[in-house]
C-alpha cells in the first residue's frame, strides 16, 4: 500500500466521520465546526485526484466564506436547545421515514445503472489531455475559450436572478425617516437657523 493510498483511506475516514458528526452534534456551533472539517478533508480528497483548482475553490468558497458566514450567524443566533430538541424528537418519524425513501431510491438508481457506450470517450473527448496540459489550465481553456458564451450566458442569467431578489424583498417604507446626504450638503445655513430674541422675564 502506498502512501497516496493511505492518504486518501485517511481522508475519506475522517470526512465521513466529520459529516456524521454534523448531523448528530448537539450544538449547531459544533456542527458547522464539524462541516468545516468535512470540507477540508473533500479538498484533500480532491488533491489526491488531481483536481487542485476544484480543491482551492472548496477551500476557499466553502471553508473561508460560507461555513464562516455559517459559525458566525449560529453564534450571534440566540438558539433555545431545549425547544429545539422537543421539535426534533416531534418530527423524528417523518425524518426517518423521509431517510428511508430516499436511501431506498439511491440504491435503485445505483443498481440500475449502466453506463452508455462510447460514454467514457465522450468525456474524454471534451477534456484535454492530462498528461500534456495541468488541470487548471485545461479548466481555463474549457470555460474561457471552448465554452465561454454558455459560461458568460449562466453568469448572466445568475446577475438577473440576483437583481430579481433584491428588487422583490425591496420595500420602500414612507414612516422610517431615512438620511439624505445630498439634502445635507446644499442645505443653507441662513435658513437651517433660526435666531429668536427671548426677553428677561419670558419664555418661548
Amino acid at each position: 500500500m502506498t502512501i497516496a493510498d493511505l492518504a486518501f483511506y485517511a481522508f475519506s475516514t475522517v470526512t465521513i466521520a466529520a459529516a456524521l458528526m454534523v448531523t448528530l452534534s448537539r450544538n449547531p456551533v459544533h456542527s458547522v465546526l464539524w462541516l468545516i472539517l468535512t470540507f477540508l478533508s473533500s479538498a484533500g480528497l480532491f488533491v489526491l485526484l488531481g483536481a487542485e483548482f476544484v480543491a482551492m475553490l472548496l477551500i476557499i468558497v466553502y471553508v473561508g466564506a460560507v461555513a464562516v458566514l455559517f459559525l458566525f450567524v449560529v453564534m450571534m443566533l440566540d438558539i433555545d436547545f431545549s425547544a429545539l430538541k422537543g421539535e426534533m424528537a416531534k418530527y423524528m418519524p417523518l425524518g426517518l421515514l423521509v431517510g428511508v425513501v430516499v436511501l431506498m431510491q439511491l440504491a435503485l438508481g445505483v443498481g440500475a445503472w449502466v453506463e452508455a457506450k462510447g460514454a467514457l470517450g465522450l468525456h474524454q473527448a471534451v477534456t484535454p489531455d492530462a498528461t500534456k496540459i495541468e488541470n487548471t489550465r485545461a479548466l481555463g481553456l474549457l470555460i474561457y475559450d471552448k465554452y465561454l458564451l454558455l459560461f458568460q450566458l449562466s453568469g448572466l442569467i445568475l446577475l438577473v436572478a440576483m437583481i430579481g431578489a433584491i428588487v422583490l424583498t425591496l420595500r420602500h417604507r414612507r414612516d422610517i425617516k431615512r438620511q439624505n446626504i445630498l439634502h445635507q450638503m446644499w442645505r443653507d445655513p441662513a435658513k437651517a437657523m433660526e435666531l429668536i430674541d427671548v426677553k428677561p422675564g419670558q419664555g418661548l
